[in-house]
């Protein structure tokens, strides 16, 4: 028997849409064919690709933005102040490393390299959250995306697993901060998937192989497998959730190998 998750009437907040592979674009897509109304940040550099995917949703806002700007930031969240005034749900799937910061050795990260990866992948999370719970309903949910390479080192990860690290930790920190209020934030570690994000990995081709290899459902995910997780943590049946990382990998986290 299936189970139908009703969210209309709610307002979600997306981070992360570069194109049609991105995760947050499926959790975007799944969330707005549930009945909520979206409003999507977005990078100029990806704006070709981005524009096109808005015309599948319904009634969405959107704007450029960038986390490291706080004129852009403003700017966004005033409008989405304006146009929604109340929102239930921030979704977090924004991450950057620089490309040469994701190969050799994790010890030949620079300074500014360390700096630049823990500001966008991982403080970002403690600044969308401060910008948007003011105007979030009690009883909302906040997710954050993030990977096994948190708490196991993996090569090709380098930066961006100590990066990943701190989220999970922010991530427990704000379940903290907002639980009076029934805000719940989760993590979600997917397996990977190829999106744009994923190309800066030299060695991704390899993970993909080795996921098949060594998960107990020997096969990599999908971005839709993502985003039904994602819709689960926004819906009402996950009232009691919070604070977690939830897995979605075929089991690979599992194991011992």
């Amino acid at each position: 028997m299936g189970v139908s998750i009703d969210l209309k009437g709610k307002k979600a907040i997306v981070f992360g849409i570069a194109n049609d592979k991105s995760i947050a674009w499926h959790i975007a897509k799944r969330l707005n064919d549930a009945g909520c109304r979206i409003a999507a940040a977005y990078q100029e550099r990806v704006e070709p690709l981005f524009m096109p995917l808005m015309k599948d949703l319904n009634d969405p806002i959107y704007e450029k933005c960038d986390v490291v700007s706080d004129e852009l930031l403003d700017s966004f969240f005033a409008k989405v102040q304006k146009e929604f005034g109340k929102v239930d749900f921030l979704i977090h799937s924004i991450a950057f490393a620089k490309r040469e910061h994701l190969q050799g050795k994790y010890i030949e990260v620079n300074r500014r390299g360390y700096q630049v990866a823990h500001e966008v992948s991982s403080y970002s999370l403690a600044e969308l959250t401060r910008r948007t719970s003011p105007m979030m309903n009690d009883g909302g949910s906040i997710i954050a995306m993030t990977y096994l390479g948190s708490v196991r080192a993996t090569p090709g990860y380098n930066i961006m697993g100590v990066a990943k690290a701190a989220l999970e930790s922010s991530v427990r920190y704000i379940a903290s901060d907002l639980g009076e209020r029934q805000i719940r934030v989760n993590a979600i570690s997917a397996g990977p998937i190829a999106t744009l994000a994923a190309s800066g990995i030299a060695s991704f081709a390899d993970m993909l192989l080795n996921y098949v290899a060594k998960a107990p459902l020997k096969r990599n995910i999908t971005a839709d497998e993502v985003a039904d997780c994602a819709l689960f943590l926004c819906s009402d049946m996950s009232t009691a959730i919070t604070g977690q990382v939830i897995y979605v990998d075929a089991g690979y986290n599992s194991m011992g190998t």
